[in-house]
Formats: C-alpha cells, sequence, structure tokens
C-alpha cells in the first residue's frame, strides 16, 4: 500500500510558478494572499455538499453564471478553490421510511443530471484518478454520497445497483442491522460489500459501537463525513478523543463541517477543533467538509463556498506547514479514495481468478 502515497500531488513551495499573477490579491493581508496560492496548488475537496437538494426546490438555475440562492455555484468553488466536493444524498427530513430507495434514486438522477447541464464547470467522478483528471481539465470533480443505508432497504444487490449508478459513500446509521448496538452479521457483510464494490463507509452520526466495529472491519479507510471534536462542543455527531484516535490508528479520516453548531460561530472556533483532529488522529487523518446547502447555520466568514482562503489563512497564522494543509485541503482525500479503489480492484482480481478456476475445474 506504501505506493499509494506517491500518488498524491507533492507540495510545492507557496509563491513558486503556479500559472497566476504573481499577486493576484495585491490588497489582502499577507496571510491571506499565501491562503491563495497554497490552494491554487492544493485546492479543497470538500466532504459534504447538500447541493442536489437545495436546487430542488428552484424552477431555474444557473450554476456556471452563478447562482445566488444557494451556497455554492462555479464562480464560488473557484473564487474558493475548491476542486472536489462529495455531494450528499441525505434527506433533510430524515432516513426516508419506506421511500428510502426511492427518494435516493431521485437524488442520483438530480445530481446526474445537474452535472450534465453545466460541462464547462462539474464533472461526475468514481475514481481518484477521474479526480485528477477532472482537476487537470478545470472542471470541480463530483463524487456521488453519502446516501444514508436505509436506501439498501436491507439488500445487497440494491447497494451494488446505487454502486453501479455512481455512489461512492454510504453513511452506516439509523438501520436495524447499524444501531446501538453496533453492526449485525448482515451490517458486517454490508461493509465487506463496500470494500469489494469500492464505496466508502461514513460513520458520521453513527453508534460508538458501529463506528469501532467498522473500523475494525472495513479494509478501506472509514470516513466521518461531518464530524468535529467533542472534546471541544459536545455535539452528538462530533467523536470523542478515544475514537478519533481509533480512526487515526487506523488511517481513516474526520471531516470537520463548518456549521456553527458543531463547530461553533466564528473561524477560529472551526480552527481550534481542526488543531484537536491533527492532535488527537494526526494531521494525515483530518479533512474539510463545507456542508454548504445542507440547511446549516456557518461560522461567521465561512458563509459559502467561496470562504475556504481565510479558514487556510487562519491556519497558517497558527503555524500549520504547507504540507499539513495539503494534506488537510486535498491529499488526505485522494489517498483514501486511491485505497479503496485498489481495495476494489484486488476484489475483482480475486473473484475473476476464482471464476475462472471453478470454470477449469468444471471442464475436468
Amino acid at each position: 500500500m506504501a505506493d499509494l502515497q506517491d500518488d498524491i500531488p507533492t507540495p510545492t513551495e507557496v509563491g513558486e510558478d503556479d500559472g497566476l499573477p504573481d499577486d493576484p490579491f495585491p490588497s489582502a493581508p499577507a496571510s491571506l494572499r499565501q491562503a491563495h496560492a497554497l490552494l491554487a496548488a492544493h485546492p479543497v475537496a470538500d466532504g459534504y455538499s447538500g447541493l442536489p437538494w437545495a436546487l430542488r426546490h428552484l424552477s431555474w438555475y444557473d450554476l456556471e453564471l452563478g447562482e445566488a440562492a444557494v451556497d455554492t455555484d462555479v464562480p464560488r468553488l473557484r473564487e474558493g478553490h475548491v476542486g472536489a466536493l462529495f455531494w450528499s444524498l441525505h434527506l433533510p427530513e430524515g432516513p426516508g421510511g419506506d421511500r428510502a430507495t426511492a427518494a435516493t434514486l431521485e437524488q442520483l438522477d438530480q445530481a446526474r443530471s445537474v452535472i450534465e447541464a453545466h460541462p464547462e464547470g462539474l464533472r461526475l467522478v468514481s475514481t481518484a484518478g477521474q479526480v485528477i483528471d477532472a482537476r487537470n481539465c478545470g472542471r470541480v470533480a463530483v463524487v456521488l454520497g453519502p446516501a444514508h443505508a436505509t436506501a439498501l432497504d436491507d439488500s445487497l444487490g440494491i447497494l451494488r445497483v446505487l454502486h453501479a449508478l455512481g455512489l461512492r459513500v454510504l453513511t452506516l446509521a439509523g438501520t436495524a442491522w447499524a444501531g446501538e448496538r453496533g453492526l449485525t452479521r448482515f451490517g458486517e457483510e454490508v461493509v465487506r460489500e463496500l470494500n469489494r464494490l469500492g464505496v466508502l463507509a461514513d460513520v458520521s452520526g453513527a453508534s460508538a459501537a458501529v463506528a469501532e466495529r467498522a473500523l475494525a472491519l472495513s479494509r478501506t479507510p472509514v470516513l466521518c463525513t461531518r464530524s468535529a471534536a467533542r472534546a471541544l462542543r459536545p455535539h452528538p455527531a462530533n467523536l470523542p478523543d478515544g475514537l478519533l484516535a481509533a480512526l487515526g490508528a487506523a488511517r481513516g479520516l474526520c471531516m470537520v463541517p463548518l456549521t456553527a453548531e458543531q463547530t461553533g460561530p466564528t473561524v477560529t472556533d472551526v480552527a481550534d477543533h481542526l488543531d484537536h483532529v491533527r492532535d488527537v488522529a494526526g494531521p494525515e487523518c483530518v479533512g474539510l467538509s463545507g456542508t454548504y446547502d445542507s440547511g446549516a447555520v456557518h461560522p461567521r466568514d465561512l458563509a459559502d463556498a467561496s470562504r475556504y482562503p481565510h479558514l487556510i489563512a487562519e491556519l497558517l497564522r497558527r503555524g500549520w506547514s504547507e504540507t499539513q494543509l495539503s494534506l488537510l485541503t486535498w491529499g488526505n482525500v485522494q489517498r483514501v479514495l486511491r485505497t479503496a479503489d485498489f481495495v476494489a480492484r484486488a476484489a475483482q482480481q480475486r473473484r475473476e481468478a476464482s471464476q475462472a478456476k471453478i470454470a477449469e475445474l468444471d471442464t475436468l
């Protein structure tokens, strides 16, 4: 697995020629100018966006021109140096009951339609390599997920269909097989099938028992797409230090949300959570989750997807190194995606070899 690290973009010195003017923000504070320069080389991979659901309520929109009715559009993504987005397929009113599968399929259809309608700004991706290709072509890569586990309707077949339609992240919470007591045998088989398919397991909002079992069982890194530090703010979706340490030991990824409810009302509050997660889980296990267009209230100065440079400027003032920031914004997500791709390819090769062996024996 060590060779996977070779595919993470190597950090470059801030100020090195990156195709931008020498100082595109001459009136900005030095830390903000430095943040823009760093993000030009290492853009943000945002772990949670509610944009597909937010767009359902608009009769007309143009994300490439700009859309004031939502927190996210292509101009603001470019201003914020966002290179990749995870598009949530969660339902704001909850798991969805008997309609969870149909509602998730509708959101998948909605998301694909939005991407197809904005080909100059957005590109649907399924693998880490496709994320890089999208960035090289000047497009924002869109990863579909997380979706809620209730969408499976207790069926691995439905999981495989959702994967075939583009799903790449599944939240393990709120089902009979992923509840307060942990994963049942079926829940464990769901995790194994996620590994075989290359779909990432998300345990934000899951019980501690589910998170701990998923970390022990999964051969690919486990995500927390919307979790901050419970030691700083006792929100139920935030992680205690013990679970943060376990996530770090398992090479998972805690994506800290930019929400006033979970992290606090200011940029410095968010930075405090990022400091804490980095110190407890390690710099290779912390990422960013904008949670824009999810209905959440955001901290001051982080109102929409264009404001990431302000957060990075605060982290620079706190002494974060460029290597640590490059992992935070881009490298850690790429590592997780590449590992999932590698494990899924290995599983596919084992299946093919097993099927070939069975076919050979049948001919004897």
